[in-house]
This record gives C-alpha cells, sequence and structure tokens, in this order.
C-alpha cells in the first residue's frame, strides 16, 4: 500500500496531479481546494489512499491526515465511492460535514456534485455517532476523525482526544495525532 508520497508537482490536469518522487511519476487525484493552490514546481507531502479496482489503481492524495480520515469514512457509506467522497472533500469542510450529521441535515451533501437526495440521507444515518458536532472547536473534532479513520471507535477515541487536547497549546494536528495513538497504543 501507498500511504505518502514526497515529491515535487511535475504536472495539474482536471484535478489530479502527477506527483514526481525518485524520478517516478505518480498521477494522483486530489481535492478542488490543493489543487487550485498547487503550482508546477511545489515540493508537497501528500498522505494518500491507494484504491484497486478491477479495472484501475487509482491513488487520491490529502494535505492532511484527518482529510485522509474523513475520505475513508465518506466512502464507508454504501453509493460513495472515491470520486464523490473526494468531491465532498473539496466542496465542504470536516466541520460542515460534521454539525450536518450531527443536525441531521442532509441538504448540506446535496451541494456536492455526484450526491442526489438519498445519498445524501444515507450518508447522515451512516455516518450518525461516527462523527461529532463542533461544539468543542474545530481542532477537536479533526483529531476525533483523524482517530476514527485510523480504526479507533469513537467511544475508545474521543476521551483520548479530550486528554490530549488539555495540554494541546497550539500544537499542530499532526502531533496531536502521535500523542493520541502513543497513548491508545498503551491501552491496548
Amino acid at each position: 500500500m501507498i500511504a505518502s508520497l514526497t515529491g515535487k508537482v511535475q504536472a495539474k490536469s482536471q484535478g489530479s496531479i502527477v506527483l514526481s518522487v525518485a524520478g517516478v511519476g505518480y498521477s494522483v487525484a486530489v481535492a478542488k481546494q490543493l489543487f487550485d493552490s498547487l503550482s508546477v514546481g511545489d515540493d508537497l507531502l501528500l498522505h494518500t489512499a491507494f484504491i484497486v479496482r478491477e479495472d484501475a489503481f487509482s491513488l487520491f492524495g490529502f494535505a492532511e491526515v484527518e482529510q485522509l480520515a474523513l475520505f475513508d469514512l465518506l466512502r464507508s457509506v454504501s453509493g460513495v465511492g472515491p470520486k464523490t467522497a473526494l468531491a465532498a472533500i473539496g466542496t465542504l469542510s470536516g466541520a460542515d460535514i460534521a454539525n450536518a450529521v450531527t443536525n441531521d441535515d442532509a441538504k448540506v451533501f446535496e451541494q456536492v456534485s455526484g450526491i442526489g437526495t438519498k445519498t445524501a440521507k444515507l450518508i447522515v444515518v451512516t455516518l450518525t455517532g461516527k462523527l461529532k458536532s463542533v461544539g468543542g472547536g474545530e481542532v477537536n473534532q479533526d483529531l476525533l476523525v483523524a482517530l476514527q479513520g485510523l480504526g479507533w471507535p469513537e467511544r475508545v477515541a474521543d476521551p483520548v482526544a479530550k486528554e490530549v487536547l488539555k495540554s494541546a497549546g497550539n500544537k499542530p494536528l499532526a502531533d496531536l495525532i502521535r500523542e493520541s495513538l502513543a497513548i491508545l497504543g498503551g491501552k491496548q
């Protein structure tokens, strides 16, 4: 599995980039905001989802590990494929998604290209209980989404996220995830 790539943006085309890594160009689909922010020649680290299908091998890349976790949660919904999940992340923030699920507001998902009324309702039903509203702040939500995306159930991840956030200060999310995983690893 390809979990991350670090390299130089070699080309951009229709929502995908070619990332040159040690002389090999990887075609990686990225969310609209990231695509728009990149220029050819930029150095980049991407957290990736490598998806194997009968007819294709695809890479989807994210600047933040919590976006990858949210991508995986969205793909767990029946009828939501990787392209639709990527479009949702490109249109909505993690906080928007969490609040829509918490408030049972399927209309929010209908803004996303490729998501109709039935799929939007299914997303809300499927993700209920897997995400929380952002009452504790966006960092809290992003940390919780990342831990859940890494396979920790909410009932286990939530208290650890709260514990780590008590002494978070201005630490980057990646550091908070590492600290949480260290705590979670000791509980096994």
